[in-house]
């Protein structure tokens, strides 16, 4: 092959990758509101709270933002993705709920070093874009409560919801799913708070 055409060759090939790399669309990422913190000056229960983590299909770990186009098959957006998988999110979000609150004596991580009576929970089995005739986003979420002492979950709550989205571009959907989720972590917190008002826990 002579050396010229190699070399014009070469620079074509190069070319078309700068010309590929310069087209490429860059990466969206979203995040989820996290609740404020203002803890009341004594708590309602004297109980301290670990949060485990939130247990997810294998296609909600990764940072992607799933989409649904029917009953059975998903989909995943490239160039919009999560600042962090959907479950940790999710987790921090309800540790905050709780701590803000102010109804416990400690709300903390399950994998930190503190240590609990109770543990909560969850299982999130679907945070997705639903598309069809109008687009919604889908939580399916449900949250228990273990006890430790008793070796049983106490409480549980299962949340399932398709929050109507204001537009079909990918930011109006993590609106709604980032509402979606503050709703469901408000009722488990609120439930959460029940029990232990209808069970009072006994200080240590």
């Amino acid at each position: 092959m002579p050396a010229q055409f190699l070399a014009a060759l070469v620079a074509s090939m190069m070319t078309i990758g700068l010309a590929a790399c310069g087209s490429a669309r860059p990466s969206s990422y979203y995040t989820l509101d996290l609740p404020a913190v203002a803890p009341a000056p004594s708590p309602a229960h004297p109980v301290s709270l670990l949060v485990g983590r939130v247990a997810t299909p294998h296609v909600y770990r990764d940072d992607r933002i799933v989409y649904r186009t029917g009953e059975t098959q998903l989909g995943m957006y490239e160039s919009h993705r999560w600042a962090e998988p959907p479950a940790a999110m999710i987790e921090a979000i309800l540790t905050r709920a709780l701590r803000g609150s102010g109804r416990y004596r400690t709300v903390q991580p399950l994998r930190s070093n503190a240590k609990g009576g109770y543990i909560v929970r969850g299982r999130l089995q679907e945070f997705s874009e639903v598309t069809g005739g109008s687009v919604s986003a889908r939580l399916i979420l449900e949250i228990e409560l273990y006890d430790q002492t008793s070796g049983a979950t106490v409480w549980s709550h299962f949340y399932s919801h398709d929050e109507p989205v204001s537009g079909k571009e990918v930011p109006a959907v993590v609106a709604a799913l980032n509402r979606n989720v503050h709703r469901a972590v408000e009722q488990a917190a609120a439930g959460i708070d029940a029990y232990f008002v209808k069970n009072p826990a006994k200080a240590p």
